[in-house]
């Protein structure tokens, strides 16, 4: 009985919170990346040293981190080389919006995403994340709205009970 409750209190938690398993990255992580893309290389690896720059920032707890992530993987998509690393930035993109909370974007990029590689796990579990993520803020909404029409509701009945 008490696994249940404990359950039970676990899913509503998880509920609220969002629960996702995309992780997340540090500081520290972001500050290393920002050294390794100031030491230069090659262009090869440049390129991948803003990659991973990019990762780090869209998987950031700071909005700031994520925003500048966004900018630049929206800023360097037109320069793919390949499919392979246009799906990549797509799917950072996505990561990026879902950190934002632009869920209906972050969907939109996963689709894209999948246009390329259909079977990709990694793209096809964020988009089930993103899409419950997207139905959960709308059971939230219509228990809200539904909450404001009662409270209305009852004062309207108060004030006519007043009056008579």
């Amino acid at each position: 009985m008490d696994a249940k409750i404990g359950k039970f209190f676990e899913s509503v938690g998880s509920f609220f919170s969002g629960g996702d398993t995309i992780p997340w990255c540090d500081r520290d992580i972001i500050a290393g990346c920002e050294r390794e893309v100031a030491e230069g290389g090659n262009q090869e690896q440049k390129s991948e040293s803003l990659m991973r720059l990019s990762w780090a920032l869209v998987h950031s707890r700071q909005p700031e981190d994520v925003n500048r992530g966004i900018a630049m993987l929206e800023a360097s998509l037109g320069s793919s080389s390949s499919p392979l690393q246009t799906r990549e930035k797509l799917y950072l993109l996505a990561v990026g919006y879902y950190r934002n909370g632009d869920y209906s974007k972050s969907r939109q990029l996963l689709e894209r995403c999948l246009e390329i590689a259909p079977d990709w796990r990694q793209a096809l579990t964020l988009k089930k994340v993103v899409e419950d993520r997207i139905a959960k803020d709308g059971v939230i909404g219509i228990g809200i709205a539904a909450t404001a029409v009662g409270l209305l509701v009852g004062g309207i009945a108060a004030a006519v009970t007043r009056k008579k």
